[in-house]
Protein backbone atom coordinates (compact mmCIF):
# COMPACT_ATOMS: atom_id res chain seq x y z
CA UNK A 1 0.00 0.00 0.00
CA UNK A 2 1.00 3.38 -0.72
CA UNK A 3 0.63 7.34 -0.12
CA UNK A 4 0.57 9.48 -3.28
CA UNK A 5 0.72 13.29 -3.19
CA UNK A 6 -0.53 14.87 -6.05
CA UNK A 7 0.80 18.59 -6.85
CA UNK A 8 -2.09 20.22 -9.41
CA UNK A 9 -1.64 23.70 -10.49
CA UNK A 10 -4.28 26.20 -8.99
CA UNK A 11 -8.21 25.62 -8.88
CA UNK A 12 -8.78 28.30 -11.49
CA UNK A 13 -6.61 26.56 -14.36
CA UNK A 14 -8.43 23.22 -13.35
CA UNK A 15 -11.74 25.13 -13.71
CA UNK A 16 -11.01 26.44 -16.93
CA UNK A 17 -10.60 22.95 -18.55
CA UNK A 18 -14.21 21.43 -18.90
CA UNK A 19 -13.13 17.80 -18.64
CA UNK A 20 -10.97 18.33 -15.84
CA UNK A 21 -13.61 20.95 -14.00
CA UNK A 22 -15.98 18.07 -14.20
CA UNK A 23 -13.42 14.86 -13.86
CA UNK A 24 -12.59 12.72 -11.10
CA UNK A 25 -11.10 15.75 -9.22
CA UNK A 26 -13.72 17.42 -8.29
CA UNK A 27 -15.53 14.20 -7.35
CA UNK A 28 -11.91 13.33 -4.89
CA UNK A 29 -12.28 17.18 -3.38
CA UNK A 30 -15.73 16.90 -3.03
CA UNK A 31 -16.17 13.04 -0.86
CA UNK A 32 -12.81 13.02 0.21
CA UNK A 33 -11.61 14.55 3.44
CA UNK A 34 -11.16 18.11 3.49
CA UNK A 35 -7.70 19.63 4.88
CA UNK A 36 -7.15 22.82 6.43
CA UNK A 37 -6.18 25.23 3.63
CA UNK A 38 -2.70 27.09 2.62
CA UNK A 39 -1.33 30.06 1.62
CA UNK A 40 -1.77 30.09 -2.24
CA UNK A 41 1.94 29.20 -4.14
CA UNK A 42 3.53 26.13 -5.36
CA UNK A 43 6.78 27.14 -2.70
CA UNK A 44 4.38 26.85 -0.31
CA UNK A 45 3.22 23.65 -1.32
CA UNK A 46 6.49 21.95 -1.60
CA UNK A 47 7.71 23.47 1.86
CA UNK A 48 4.52 21.78 3.52
CA UNK A 49 6.85 18.44 2.13
CA UNK A 50 10.16 19.56 2.83
CA UNK A 51 11.52 20.91 6.13
CA UNK A 52 14.24 22.63 6.50
CA UNK A 53 15.83 25.61 7.96
CA UNK A 54 15.07 29.26 6.24
CA UNK A 55 12.01 31.15 5.20
CA UNK A 56 13.02 30.80 1.29
CA UNK A 57 13.86 27.63 -0.88
CA UNK A 58 17.81 28.09 -1.65
CA UNK A 59 17.19 27.52 -5.53
CA UNK A 60 20.53 28.47 -6.25
CA UNK A 61 22.32 26.27 -4.36
CA UNK A 62 20.72 23.41 -5.18
CA UNK A 63 20.19 23.67 -8.21
CA UNK A 64 24.52 24.23 -8.27
CA UNK A 65 24.98 21.23 -6.19
CA UNK A 66 22.85 19.33 -8.86
CA UNK A 67 24.66 20.50 -11.97
CA UNK A 68 28.83 20.45 -9.92
CA UNK A 69 28.44 19.07 -7.11
CA UNK A 70 30.33 21.61 -5.42
CA UNK A 71 27.66 24.08 -3.81
CA UNK A 72 29.72 23.34 -0.61
CA UNK A 73 28.96 25.98 2.24
CA UNK A 74 28.80 28.63 -0.32
CA UNK A 75 25.96 31.05 -0.80
CA UNK A 76 24.70 30.78 -4.63
CA UNK A 77 22.44 33.45 -6.33
CA UNK A 78 21.20 32.54 -10.30
CA UNK A 79 22.02 35.33 -12.65
CA UNK A 80 20.28 33.43 -15.24
CA UNK A 81 20.43 34.98 -19.15
CA UNK A 82 17.51 37.36 -19.91
CA UNK A 83 16.04 38.70 -22.77
CA UNK A 84 14.62 42.62 -21.80
CA UNK A 85 12.46 44.67 -24.18
CA UNK A 86 12.80 48.32 -23.92
CA UNK A 87 9.32 50.50 -24.66
CA UNK A 88 8.58 54.14 -24.29
CA UNK A 89 7.59 53.54 -20.50
CA UNK A 90 9.89 50.69 -19.14
CA UNK A 91 11.47 47.42 -20.08
CA UNK A 92 9.79 44.12 -20.05
CA UNK A 93 11.43 40.54 -19.12
CA UNK A 94 10.24 38.77 -21.96
CA UNK A 95 12.28 35.49 -21.53
CA UNK A 96 14.87 33.90 -18.90
CA UNK A 97 16.60 31.00 -18.59
CA UNK A 98 16.04 28.63 -21.84
CA UNK A 99 17.17 30.75 -24.81
CA UNK A 100 18.58 28.19 -26.90
CA UNK A 101 22.28 28.89 -25.63
CA UNK A 102 24.87 27.17 -26.64
CA UNK A 103 27.90 26.15 -24.18
CA UNK A 104 30.39 27.94 -26.34
CA UNK A 105 28.03 31.04 -26.60
CA UNK A 106 27.42 31.17 -22.78
CA UNK A 107 31.87 30.80 -22.88
CA UNK A 108 31.51 34.10 -25.29
CA UNK A 109 28.92 36.02 -23.54
CA UNK A 110 30.58 35.48 -20.22
CA UNK A 111 33.92 36.56 -21.41
CA UNK A 112 33.52 40.23 -20.71
CA UNK A 113 31.11 39.59 -17.52
CA UNK A 114 33.77 37.97 -15.93
CA UNK A 115 35.59 40.55 -14.87
CA UNK A 116 32.42 42.86 -14.03
CA UNK A 117 31.58 40.45 -11.29
CA UNK A 118 34.94 39.02 -10.94
CA UNK A 119 36.00 42.31 -9.35
CA UNK A 120 32.52 42.96 -7.40
CA UNK A 121 33.50 39.88 -5.84
CA UNK A 122 30.70 37.81 -7.05
CA UNK A 123 32.76 34.81 -9.62
CA UNK A 124 30.38 33.93 -12.41
CA UNK A 125 29.94 31.46 -14.41
CA UNK A 126 27.55 28.78 -17.02
CA UNK A 127 27.93 25.08 -16.13
CA UNK A 128 24.31 24.60 -17.70
CA UNK A 129 23.33 27.34 -20.49
CA UNK A 130 20.21 27.99 -19.37
CA UNK A 131 21.41 28.33 -15.12
CA UNK A 132 23.75 30.73 -14.33
CA UNK A 133 25.73 31.26 -11.00
CA UNK A 134 27.41 33.68 -9.01
CA UNK A 135 29.46 32.87 -5.77
CA UNK A 136 29.04 35.52 -2.91
CA UNK A 137 32.09 35.95 -0.41
CA UNK A 138 31.22 34.83 2.71
CA UNK A 139 29.09 37.45 5.04
CA UNK A 140 27.75 39.16 1.89
CA UNK A 141 24.45 40.67 2.51
CA UNK A 142 21.73 40.10 0.08
CA UNK A 143 18.66 41.39 -0.49
CA UNK A 144 15.48 39.92 -1.59
CA UNK A 145 15.43 38.58 -5.20
CA UNK A 146 11.90 37.71 -6.81
CA UNK A 147 12.02 34.73 -9.06
CA UNK A 148 11.78 35.17 -13.16
CA UNK A 149 8.21 33.73 -13.33
CA UNK A 150 6.73 36.89 -10.99
CA UNK A 151 8.52 39.06 -13.09
CA UNK A 152 7.94 37.71 -16.70
CA UNK A 153 6.12 40.56 -18.60
CA UNK A 154 6.01 42.86 -16.15
CA UNK A 155 7.47 46.44 -15.74
CA UNK A 156 10.91 45.41 -14.61
CA UNK A 157 11.17 47.98 -11.89
CA UNK A 158 8.41 46.80 -10.13
CA UNK A 159 10.34 43.96 -9.13
CA UNK A 160 13.94 44.70 -8.83
CA UNK A 161 15.72 45.03 -5.25
CA UNK A 162 15.13 47.96 -3.66
CA UNK A 163 17.16 50.27 -0.66
CA UNK A 164 20.67 50.60 0.15
CA UNK A 165 21.30 46.54 -0.43
CA UNK A 166 19.56 46.58 -3.67
CA UNK A 167 21.21 49.50 -5.33
CA UNK A 168 24.57 47.82 -5.69
CA UNK A 169 22.63 44.74 -7.33
CA UNK A 170 20.32 47.63 -9.39
CA UNK A 171 23.96 48.63 -10.42
CA UNK A 172 25.59 45.47 -11.15
CA UNK A 173 22.42 44.92 -13.59
CA UNK A 174 22.88 48.14 -15.60
CA UNK A 175 26.03 47.56 -15.99
CA UNK A 176 25.78 43.99 -17.14
CA UNK A 177 23.28 44.70 -19.78
CA UNK A 178 25.52 47.39 -21.21
CA UNK A 179 28.42 44.48 -22.06
CA UNK A 180 25.51 42.27 -23.34
CA UNK A 181 23.83 44.82 -25.47
CA UNK A 182 27.41 45.83 -27.03
CA UNK A 183 28.24 41.90 -27.37
CA UNK A 184 28.81 41.02 -30.93
CA UNK A 185 27.13 37.21 -30.35
CA UNK A 186 24.10 39.54 -29.58
CA UNK A 187 23.81 40.73 -32.79
CA UNK A 188 24.62 37.95 -34.69
CA UNK A 189 21.81 36.32 -32.83
CA UNK A 190 19.51 38.80 -33.89
CA UNK A 191 20.32 38.47 -37.73
CA UNK A 192 19.34 34.93 -37.57
CA UNK A 193 16.01 35.85 -35.42
CA UNK A 194 17.00 34.39 -32.36
CA UNK A 195 16.48 36.61 -29.02
CA UNK A 196 19.59 38.68 -27.79
CA UNK A 197 20.64 37.62 -24.20
CA UNK A 198 20.89 41.23 -23.03
CA UNK A 199 19.86 41.05 -19.57
CA UNK A 200 20.61 38.83 -16.44
CA UNK A 201 17.90 37.96 -13.75
CA UNK A 202 19.40 37.59 -9.91
CA UNK A 203 17.19 35.30 -8.04
CA UNK A 204 17.71 32.23 -5.28
CA UNK A 205 19.71 33.37 -3.20
CA UNK A 206 20.88 31.14 -0.51
CA UNK A 207 23.24 28.23 0.87
CA UNK A 208 22.18 24.31 1.06
CA UNK A 209 20.48 23.31 4.25
CA UNK A 210 22.06 21.44 6.52
CA UNK A 211 19.33 19.06 6.94
CA UNK A 212 16.24 18.08 5.16
CA UNK A 213 13.00 16.28 6.46
CA UNK A 214 10.47 14.60 4.52
CA UNK A 215 7.71 11.99 4.27
CA UNK A 216 8.51 11.04 0.89
CA UNK A 217 10.84 8.27 -0.84
CA UNK A 218 9.68 9.04 -4.26
CA UNK A 219 9.38 12.12 -6.29
CA UNK A 220 8.39 12.82 -10.10
CA UNK A 221 8.76 16.34 -11.52
CA UNK A 222 10.27 18.14 -14.56
CA UNK A 223 11.15 20.79 -12.64
CA UNK A 224 14.90 20.90 -11.98
CA UNK A 225 14.81 22.69 -8.57
CA UNK A 226 12.05 20.47 -7.16
CA UNK A 227 14.58 17.91 -8.50
CA UNK A 228 17.28 18.96 -7.12
CA UNK A 229 15.39 19.39 -3.66
CA UNK A 230 14.19 16.26 -3.65
CA UNK A 231 17.58 14.17 -4.33
CA UNK A 232 19.31 16.53 -1.72
CA UNK A 233 16.64 14.83 0.65
CA UNK A 234 17.62 11.26 -0.39
CA UNK A 235 14.32 10.82 -2.30
CA UNK A 236 14.39 8.69 -5.47
CA UNK A 237 13.43 10.91 -8.52
CA UNK A 238 11.94 10.10 -11.58
CA UNK A 239 10.23 11.35 -15.01
CA UNK A 240 6.75 11.87 -14.68
CA UNK A 241 4.70 9.10 -16.11
CA UNK A 242 1.33 7.44 -15.23
CA UNK A 243 3.55 3.84 -15.88
CA UNK A 244 5.56 4.91 -13.05
CA UNK A 245 3.00 5.00 -10.49
CA UNK A 246 2.71 0.80 -10.21
CA UNK A 247 4.38 -1.29 -8.24
CA UNK A 248 6.13 1.12 -5.31
CA UNK A 249 5.32 1.48 -1.90
CA UNK A 250 5.77 4.38 0.25
CA UNK A 251 4.53 8.12 -0.12
CA UNK A 252 5.52 9.06 -3.69
CA UNK A 253 5.10 12.83 -4.91
CA UNK A 254 3.69 13.44 -8.43
CA UNK A 255 4.08 16.78 -9.81
CA UNK A 256 1.69 17.67 -12.08
CA UNK A 257 2.03 21.76 -12.18
CA UNK A 258 3.19 22.25 -15.01
CA UNK A 259 2.01 22.53 -18.97
CA UNK A 260 3.28 19.18 -19.84
CA UNK A 261 1.50 17.44 -17.49
CA UNK A 262 -1.88 19.69 -17.76
CA UNK A 263 -1.89 18.62 -21.11
CA UNK A 264 -2.20 14.99 -20.89
CA UNK A 265 -3.66 15.12 -16.56
CA UNK A 266 -7.12 14.46 -17.99
CA UNK A 267 -6.35 11.55 -20.85
CA UNK A 268 -3.19 9.85 -19.02
CA UNK A 269 -2.59 10.53 -14.96
CA UNK A 270 -6.77 10.60 -14.13
CA UNK A 271 -7.37 7.42 -15.61
CA UNK A 272 -4.30 5.88 -14.21
CA UNK A 273 -4.78 7.03 -10.82
CA UNK A 274 -8.64 5.89 -10.80
CA UNK A 275 -7.24 2.30 -11.70
CA UNK A 276 -4.95 2.51 -8.56
CA UNK A 277 -7.51 3.59 -6.87
CA UNK A 278 -9.88 0.94 -7.32
CA UNK A 279 -7.12 -1.67 -7.45
CA UNK A 280 -6.48 -1.22 -3.89
CA UNK A 281 -2.46 0.08 -4.87
CA UNK A 282 -3.19 3.33 -3.10
CA UNK A 283 -4.29 3.93 0.48
CA UNK A 284 -4.34 7.72 0.51
CA UNK A 285 -4.71 10.39 -2.58
CA UNK A 286 -3.39 13.66 -1.12
CA UNK A 287 -4.73 16.98 -3.19
CA UNK A 288 -2.36 20.00 -2.88
CA UNK A 289 -3.53 22.62 -5.26
CA UNK A 290 -1.60 25.46 -5.77
CA UNK A 291 -3.97 28.09 -4.87
CA UNK A 292 -3.85 26.66 -1.90
CA UNK A 293 -6.94 23.97 -1.30
CA UNK A 294 -6.01 20.66 0.72
CA UNK A 295 -8.18 17.32 0.51
CA UNK A 296 -7.22 13.31 1.04
CA UNK A 297 -9.30 11.01 -0.76
CA UNK A 298 -9.18 7.23 0.20
CA UNK A 299 -10.61 4.31 -1.62
CA UNK A 300 -13.69 4.28 0.53
CA UNK A 301 -14.69 7.68 0.18
CA UNK A 302 -16.06 6.31 -3.05
CA UNK A 303 -19.20 5.32 -1.20
CA UNK A 304 -20.32 8.93 -0.22
CA UNK A 305 -22.92 9.35 -2.47
CA UNK A 306 -24.54 12.11 -0.15
CA UNK A 307 -21.42 14.36 -1.07
CA UNK A 308 -22.36 15.54 -4.46
CA UNK A 309 -19.25 16.16 -6.79
CA UNK A 310 -19.42 19.44 -7.48
CA UNK A 311 -17.63 20.62 -11.08
CA UNK A 312 -14.54 22.84 -9.56
CA UNK A 313 -15.03 26.90 -10.39
CA UNK A 314 -12.59 29.38 -10.97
Amino acid sequence: MSTLTLLLPPRRVLAADAQLAAGPIARWLSRGDTAPSATAGRDIAIRELFQFAGKTIPVAALTRQADCGDAGDNVWLRADPAHVRADMATARMLACGELGLSAEDCQELLRPLKPLFGDSGFPIDAPVPSRWYLRAPAGAQLPVFVPPDQALGDDLRLHLPDGNEGKRWRSLLNEAQIVLHNHPLNQQRAARGQLPVNSLWFWGAGSLPQWIKTPLARVLTRDAVLAALARQAGCAVVAPQPDALAGFDGHTLVDLDDAASLAALAAQWLPALERALAGGKLSELRLQLASGERAIYRHGHRWRFWRSARPLRA
